[in-house]
């Protein structure tokens, strides 16, 4: 009797649970990536899939996850896609399969209202705290303690409106802070312990990647045992991983030392001699914005920075030798014990040999940041991840130089990619012309200016613009606010969640922003009708990370090994706004002529969706003011 094929028993599962939603479309990509996923996950081999847009792609590898009865971890780019995990896609599973399990959401430690901070603000220098900030954070930290009382996660995210930085703050710890469950009188009350002992208990566990990667730095120390670890929005692994297994020093996180310790002892001179060194390194490290540094650190950098490791000393010492208090002042000394010695730990990192790490400095003028990152995070990942898992990794874009940067072995390693169901050929247009002037040209600002005036009138707004530079998009917007009736939202005026809001309620309004939207924006429907690019998505050629990273692979192919992946990833997230449902219809308009002349073009083309190209504006007008006739 042959075995049973665990991929037909995912698409059969995956076949009742659709038929159960309603409105639901027939996704062969959503069946053929449901059914290697599973076979997959059985032999314990790492899959890549690039699902296109509408594949289903969660549902595409949250049944075999579960059918397999092994124990998952879900680690996606976003907290967003978190808590859309845990309140419908799993509860839908465990609605429609027959196969009982269990999850849990896990976040990061500031994520969760933390108990003893609510009990001491309940106390007398808890309410003098309190009464010590504006009248509006004062309001919000009194509901967030009242609501903490009706909560069952705690998450800060189940508020009614999102809190502000002051008073998530207020009520909330870090895990550079945090003593830890033995130490802390609330310990068992505390929201971020029982998260993770749920998480323990869980079949499923969905974390964001960051998490993810603060495991990885630990050595595997923060997650629970699991066999399969799935990464969904996987173009942003590298990026991530390389910022949580590296080292960031900054003068601010000595001052934060400082407003910690001073907390428990009145006299500001313990941290004197901290706050001058963390100033003189903060001085230092100007001369180097913008450029790499030598490891071991230069001389002007590491002075300083080992005489504030000294103060960090004295000041950890200050704290042990304060007599037994109460409790509040007892376990602030030791968030303020715990912070030293997390910081302490950077600074030791950065004061020593970096074999295979990257050090520079970046960030504005007034608050430079000292970085230490990995050359190459495949090292790192193939000892913590590969090794003993089964791995998915899937996203709309998967760059075809991910496997060699994150460290998989391509010939354990399949690679599939599944269509999206969307009809991209007839619902959409892609528009650039070799005859757009050269974006270095002189005309070209104005030539940029006259293309978004005509096609925003010819879509009625409706419109996603995005530009490489925070100028050019001042200037944009300036410029179409004198010339068109359409509101043009920034979020230079509006935080993103507001803009998104605001865009969604008129469908006249466009949103012009920078590239922290062109990945993790969802607006479907006509209100968006058209996504216009300034420029190709190249990274800066001065990135002190990226010219290592270039160096090291060589500068004869740094060019398609490095810049190229990354352009092509980012210009596919831009115009993967456009297309979000079945019905959506829409132009991708992209200003710069290099998508058309350029010999590498047919790289960045082959990312992207497969849209109708034409290099004719009349065309695109008419097809924009077809698709918004009322």
């Amino acid at each position: 009797m042959s075995a049973p094929d665990p991929g037909r028993e995912a698409v059969d599962a995956l076949r009742r649970v659709v038929a159960g939603i309603e409105h639901a479309e027939e996704r062969p990509g959503q069946d053929e990536m449901a059914h290697e996923v599973s076979r997959a996950i059985a032999s314990s081999r790492p899959i890549i899939v690039q699902a296109g847009t509408g594949t289903g792609k969660s549902l595409g590898y949250l049944v075999p996850a579960v059918l397999s009865g092994k124990k998952t971890v879900v680690a996606t780019a976003t907290k967003t896609l978190q808590d859309q995990l845990g309140r419908s896609d799993l509860p839908l599973l465990a609605a429609a399969l027959d196969v009982p399990f269990t999850w849990a959401v896990l976040k990061g430690r500031s994520n969760y209202v933390c108990a003893q901070r609510l009990r001491e603000l309940s106390g007398k220098a808890g309410q003098m705290e309190i009464e010590e900030t504006v009248s509006s954070v004062r309001r919000e930290i009194d509901s967030i303690v009242k609501w903490a009382s009706t909560t069952r996660t705690g998450d800060l995210e189940d508020l009614p409106r999102t809190p502000t930085e002051r008073a998530r703050a207020a009520v909330s710890v870090g895990s550079d802070e945090c003593p830890g469950r033995a130490k802390c009188p609330s310990g068992e009350e505390c929201f971020a312990e029982r998260a993770r002992d749920a998480a323990a208990e869980a079949d499923v566990v969905v974390v964001n990647i960051h998490l993810y990667g603060i495991h990885v730095a630990s050595g595997g120390a923060i997650l629970p045992e699991h066999e399969v670890v799935i990464f969904d929005e996987v173009h942003q692994l590298e990026p991530i991983i390389s910022d949580t297994t590296g080292v960031d020093l900054r003068a601010g996180r000595f001052m934060s030392v400082a407003a910690a310790v001073r907390r428990v002892i009145a006299d500001p001179g313990i941290t004197t001699a901290l706050e001058r060194e963390a100033n003189k390194f903060s001085n230092a490290l100007l001369p180097h914005n913008g450029k790499r540094v030598s490891g071991p650190l230069p001389a002007d950098i590491s002075e300083p920075l080992s005489l504030a490791r000294i103060q960090l000393n004295a000041c950890l010492d200050a704290l042990r030798a304060v007599p037994a208090g109460n409790e509040a002042t007892t376990q602030a000394s030791l968030r303020a014990q715990t912070q030293i010695g997390r910081l302490a730990e950077a600074v030791d990192l950065a004061l020593g040999k970096f074999d295979g790490y990257v050090a520079f400095v970046d960030g504005p003028d007034d608050r430079p940041v000292l970085q230490i990152k990995p050359l190459h995070v495949g090292e790192a990942m193939a000892r913590q991840v590969w090794e003993g898992h089964a791995a998915v990794l899937t996203s709309a874009t998967v760059p075809n130089t991910l496997p060699d940067r994150v460290g998989l072995d391509l010939e354990r390693t399949e690679v599939i990619s599944v269509p999206s169901p969307f009809d991209y050929e007839r619902n959409s247009r892609l528009y650039c012309s070799p005859e757009f002037p050269d974006p270095r040209s002189r005309e070209y600002r104005a030539f940029v200016h006259d293309e978004l005036e005509a096609l925003i009138s010819a879509a009625g707004g409706r419109t996603l613009a995005l530009f490489t530079s925070s100028e050019a998009l001042r200037l944009a917007a300036e410029e179409m606010r004198k010339r068109l009736p359409h509101p043009i939202l920034t979020p230079r005026e509006y935080p993103r969640q507001r803009l998104i809001e605001m865009f969604l309620a008129d469908e006249s309004s466009c949103i012009f922003a920078s590239q922290s939207f062109f990945q993790g924006v969802d607006l479907p429907g006509r209100t968006l009708s058209l996504v216009v690019l300034d420029k190709l998505p190249f990274p800066r050629p001065d990135d002190p990370l990226l010219e290592a990273r270039r160096d090291a692979v060589g500068r004869n192919i740094s060019f398609s090994a490095i810049d190229l992946p990354i352009c092509a990833t980012s210009l596919a997230q831009a115009a993967g706004r456009l297309i979000r449902t079945a019905t959506d219809r829409g132009v991708v308009a992209v200003l710069d002529r290099r998508l058309a002349t350029q010999n590498y073009r047919g790289n960045l083309i082959a990312a992207l969706p497969p849209m109708a190209r034409t290099r004719h504006r009349a065309e695109i007008e008419d097809f924009l003011r077809h698709i918004t006739a009322n």
